[in-house]
């Protein structure tokens, strides 16, 4: 195994994580966009068909009701959360792999790392849920003929007002479950392919950017493939009725699993898969550790 990059430093993680995440949610909201409203269609009644028979008629019939802004709805709660998000996941990343090793040079196995990244999911889940929340309600209103709310900050208030501070928080439980493990894969996988991408007596450092962007794109895959299921089951416990699901994610795999089967589980497959490789090609941890680490190691 190729030796670990020394950390860079916490300045230049916020502003790298903060450039990053931006190009990410710009790169990958449309397609979330679409895999949320997937995720969330109900049930057709008998006789009726779906209403978005794929990502493709999603897509189409999207853009034919609400244009290219349709795509983008919700992205200002994602936008105003990525940076902190990301400086915490970095944060939780290296601390994950601080507890774990003896001294800063000991090089750490892939379990290690995925213990690293789990950690760092449980540290973002703070500010992802609510952010999650507002983001899935605002997409999918415009698709359910209601529009209740006018923006992010008309979301919070009504939620708050409805439910207070755990009307913010709906889907805690779930976004850990999403989060945790998948952050875990993200972290092993990216390492792991730099590792494989990396020549004999080379560092990181000196892969090319074709090679970094496609360890990227690929840990993303890796991530989501782990993270769909339990991704399902918050969108549709968070933009659920208030009272609907009284016993939590329990109620809402249940209520899947009854009326859909087993494969519900996996709704917005091929969204979630065409937004993964492209959305963490240009994540905050690729380009925190390859751009800024690299061109600009002065800070």
């Amino acid at each position: 195994m190729s030796k670990q990059p020394q950390p860079i430093s916490p300045v230049k993680n916020f502003f790298a994580g903060g450039f990053g995440g931006v190009c990410l949610v710009f790169a990958g909201h449309p397609l979330d966009t679409i895999k949320v409203r997937l995720q969330t269609q109900p049930k057709p009644k008998p006789g009726e068909s779906l209403l978005y028979a794929g990502t493709i008629d999603c897509f189409k019939k999207t853009l034919a009701k609400e244009g290219v802004k349709g795509l983008y709805k919700g992205m200002a709660a994602p936008i105003i959360g990525v940076t902190p998000m990301f400086a915490v996941c970095f944060f939780g990343f290296g601390l994950g792999k601080k507890l774990q090793q003896k001294s800063p040079d000991d090089i750490l196995t892939y379990p290690q790392l995925f213990a690293a990244g789990m950690l760092s999911g449980v540290f973002t889940t703070a500010i992802m849920t609510p952010g999650e929340r507002i983001k899935c309600l605002l997409q999918i209103q415009a698709s359910s003929g209601t529009v209740k709310y006018d923006g992010p900050l008309d979301c919070v208030k009504q939620l708050y007002k409805e439910s207070g501070i755990r009307g913010i928080y709906k889907g805690t439980a779930l976004t850990l479950m999403r989060d945790v493990p998948a952050s875990g894969m993200y972290f092993m996988s990216y390492e792991w392919l730099k590792n494989l991408l990396t020549p004999a007596g080379k560092s990181h450092n000196e892969l090319s950017i074709p090679s970094v962007l496609f360890a990227g794109g690929m840990a993303g895959i890796f991530n989501w493939a782990v993270a769909i299921p339990p991704d399902v089951l918050k969108s549709r416990f968070q933009t659920a009725p208030e009272g609907k699901y009284p016993n939590g994610f329990r109620d809402v795999l249940r209520e899947l699993i009854r009326e859909e089967g087993i494969g519900s589980l996996y709704k917005g497959f091929n969204a979630v898969m065409l937004r993964a490789f492209p959305a963490n090609a240009v994540s905050p941890y690729i380009l925190s550790h390859y751009i800024f680490y690299k061109k600009f190691s002065v800070c």
